[in-house]
């Protein structure tokens, strides 16, 4: 025997660690309308979503970021590449040039080109959209404030007709104003500005938002929304996105930072060009001045003294004296170059910033060279300065070869002045020869000499500083820029958000997650028992059936005509009755306990129906009520308090006789209710009034129901449990606590109740999952309509 019971619980420990996957899908389908429920709405609010939501597009565009140190001079500078104008220039770093792109001066430059700080909204009857292509209106601003591009405010702006508007602003406390098109309108924090119509056929009556944002704060918004990426880890070519609610507007966006980038790439690189033009000029002016005094002295020398030429002698004084007065006038022209560039590298006033004039026509190509160099590292340190500190490595870095290139070109330009100065020695003493020979030659004519010299030198000098005008006026025009465009911004017209079908999958499985979320959790916090398979699980007890939850709230649901499920179950408990009852020889009665592990469970409801149930088979049967403490009978059947079992203990005259009865609705069942309550009902249960009771109602009847105490709650069924044949454990569905089952269970292994059988009671047949039985077989349409199963257990049965 005790093999079969270890046997027993293996196969229950072999059964609980199986999932069985059809219990559970039952376990959530029958809440199928929940989960229909619950997706139902998560669609229809992802429909309303989308119908007003406003849809996002991404537009894009890619550029090469050329490297002008490695591709040396391109092929459209070549032509001008013997003028010694271009150089190679310096390379240019990916991800340097993405910060600069992406910088607040760049981005700040398309905000103002753009006028991004101005939105104009259309007041729709459903929801309000940014009007961008084809606005109807403009506001003109003629004279902005200094705090223009700090306020944030805006405007409604009615158009009556297309002529008349009404204008409200809200800086002025929302005063309504009737103005007209192209009328001039004064906002003292704003500026003057008028509004345009650029819609020239007739208006109708429109409302338009017209809102002013902080340029920072647009210029924060467009430089966290514009993304720049490699294409590749090596590759210079750059993919821009830019995602915004109108497409027209985010290629517009993308296609000006792009032409912005390139502008201020060409004026990083004319920085040296008009460097150079500036200083040329200041000094053609100069000497175009001096020039044409000299010219005018000339032409008035030869009037006064009525000279039309010079002498042969004089001319060829003149042209051997011009010979020098060239080479001297070139090496001035150096040395007042040297001493340009001198102060230019050592201005106490400059911040160290500052390009040198280039391509001034030095004789020594070093000098020439270095310049650029230095050149090239100021531009490259004013670059880097606007996406770095000045404590950046790379800074101090370039300011340390700024200041070895400065000093280089101090000590080049020393020996070029020492050289150049030697050279002008040497001339002038050639000169002052040719001035001996000149003093020979009459007075007059030797003063139209000195005024020609003079002449000829400023006029050679002059024509220099043209030719190098001319120049850098040539490097100027050609300067590339260098960003080389791929493919302009375009955007496919698809919106990236709000994504339709993600969306609605994504309803779909919230609206599937959230119920079984829901189930899932209580199904986890449950403690209850609901099933047949609960009762198992817990406990290795035989399970002698499940009695359904009782619709017409009834207290006997049996009789002779009865079909209901319940009725059925009784039926079924008295059928496994006569299987589990001892067989007995003799004719004493069998004596049938009911109790649970605590009250409220239906002991007397189930002692009642069952023994209503048994006398329906034609049986004598005794309804004794043995809960001493919570008499239940009485009160269940609805009858008045009447002599029972506590009056037949404590009173020696009243016989068994005396304290029976019956009822209507139960014929040949006989009834003895627990009496008055005793304050002592354990002593009372442990006297031999008891035994001579069971004694004497066996003999008469062949089945005895004793309707007894909890079991968990006092001792008083353990002290007269030698009486039963049988016990049968009551636990309800849906109210007992699982955990509570292994007191019935310990009972059971311990033996203190004889042949236990456990009942559940109050099931809920309705439920998809544990095991049941299908009460209500052939017994009318209506029962059947009443007990049909769910279209989910008729797809899985």
């Amino acid at each position: 025997m005790e093999e079969l019971n270890e046997d027993f619980q293996k196969s229950l420990s072999v059964d609980a660690d199986t999932i069985n996957i059809k219990e559970e899908l039952f376990k959530y389908l029958r809440f199928w309308k929940w989960f229909a429920l619950c997706s139902l709405i998560a669609v229809s609010i992802v429909y309303v979503y989308l119908r007003y939501a406003t849809p996002i597009y991404q537009a894009s565009t890619s550029i090469l970021i050329k490297d002008n140190q490695k591709s040396g001079v391109s092929d459209e500078l070549k032509a001008v590449a013997d003028l010694g104008i271009v150089g190679t220039g310096s390379a240019n770093n990916t991800d340097n040039e993405i910060q600069i792109i992406k910088s607040r001066k760049i981005v700040g430059r398309v905000v103002d080109s753009l006028q991004l700080n101005i939105s104009y909204y259309s007041e729709g009857t459903i929801k309000t959209s940014e009007v961008y292509n084809n606005r109807p209106i403009k506001i003109e601003f003629l004279q902005k404030t200094a705090t223009f591009e700090a306020i944030d405010t805006s405007f409604v702006i009615s158009v009556l007709n297309n002529e008349n508007l009404e204008f409200k602003s809200l800086l002025e406390k929302e005063i309504t104003k009737a103005v007209k098109f192209d009328e001039i309108i004064t906002i003292p924090n704003l500026g003057v500005f008028k509004i345009l119509n650029l819609q020239k056929d007739s208006f109708k009556a429109q409302e338009f938002k017209v809102i002013f944002k902080s340029r920072n704060k647009v210029i924060d918004t467009y430089r966290a929304k514009i993304n720049i990426i490699p294409v590749d880890k090596n590759s210079s070519v750059l993919d821009l996105s830019l995602t915004d609610p109108i497409k027209l507007k985010a290629e517009e966006i993308l296609n000006e930072l792009v032409r912005q980038y390139n502008l201020d790439a060409i004026s990083d690189k004319s920085v040296i060009s008009l460097k150079t033009k500036d200083f040329i000029e200041e000094r053609l002016n100069s000497i175009g001045s001096e020039l044409g005094t000299i010219q005018d002295d000339f032409k008035d020398y030869k009037t006064k003294y009525g000279i039309s030429g010079l002498s042969e002698e004089g001319a060829i004084a003149l042209e051997e004296m011009s010979v020098n007065n060239n080479k001297i006038a070139q090496l001035k022209t150096q040395i007042s170059l040297v001493n340009s560039i001198e102060n230019e590298i050592n201005n106490p006033l400059s911040d160290g910033n500052e390009v040198l004039p280039a391509n001034l026509g030095f004789e020594d190509g070093i000098t020439s060279s270095s310049i650029m160099a230095y050149n090239d590292l100021i531009l490259q340190k004013n670059k880097l300065e606007t996406i770095a500190g000045d404590r950046n490595p790379t800074i101090i870095a370039l300011n340390r070869q700024i200041s070895i290139y400065k000093n280089n070109l101090n000590s080049n330009l020393n020996n070029i002045k020492s050289s150049l100065q030697i050279q002008l020695e040497k001339l002038t003493i050639e000169s002052n020869k040719v001035k001996t020979k000149i003093s020979n030659i009459p007075l007059i004519e030797r003063g139209m000499i000195d005024i020609e010299r003079e002449r000829l030198i400023y006029a050679e000098l002059y024509s220099y500083l043209l030719r190098k005008k001319e120049e850098t006026a040539i490097s100027l025009a050609i300067t590339v820029p260098n960003a080389k465009i791929i493919d302009y911004a375009y955007s496919n017209g698809s919106p990236i958000s709000p994504k339709g079908r993600i969306l609605y999958l994504a309803a779909i499985l919230i609206g599937l997650i959230i119920p079984f979320a829901i189930i899932y959790l209580r199904n986890l916090l449950d403690t209850k028992i609901h099933s047949r398979k609960d009762v198992e699980e817990f406990t290795s007890i035989p399970f002698m059936g499940d009695i359904p939850h009782s619709e017409n709230n009834k207290k006997i649901v049996i009789d002779k005509d009865s079909r209901t499920s319940s009725a059925e179950a009784f039926r079924l408990i008295r059928t496994n009755l006569g299987f589990m009852l001892p067989k007995k020889d003799d004719d004493i009665g069998k004596t049938i306990f009911i109790t649970s592990t605590t009250s409220g469970e239906g002991k007397s409801f189930v002692s009642i129906n069952l023994a209503a149930a048994l006398s329906l088979a034609n049986k004598k049967v005794l309804l004794l009520g043995l809960d001493l403490r919570a008499p239940k009978i009485t009160e269940y059947l609805e009858i008045p308090e009447r002599k029972g079992i506590t009056n037949f203990i404590t009173n020696n005259e009243i016989r068994i006789d005396d304290i029976k009865f019956s009822i209507p609705e139960i014929k040949d069942l006989d009834i003895i209710s627990s009496g008055v309550i005793p304050p002592n009902p354990a002593e009372l249960l442990m006297g031999d009034k008891v035994s001579e009771m069971f004694t004497e109602v066996k003999s008469q009847y062949d089945y005895i129901i004793v309707d007894t105490a909890p079991i968990n709650l006092v001792t008083d069924t353990l002290l007269v449990a030698k009486y039963a044949d049988m016990v049968l454990y009551i636990t309800r569905a849906n109210y007992l606590d699982k955990r509570m089952l292994a007191v019935a269970d310990n009972l059971y292994r311990e033996k203190k109740l004889p042949k236990m059988a456990i009942i559940l009671n109050d099931t809920d047949m309705e439920r998809g999952y544990g095991y049941g039985y299908g009460y209500g077989y052939g017994y009318g349409v209506g029962y059947l309509e009443q007990t049909k199963k769910p279209w989910y257990k008729r797809i899985f049965s």
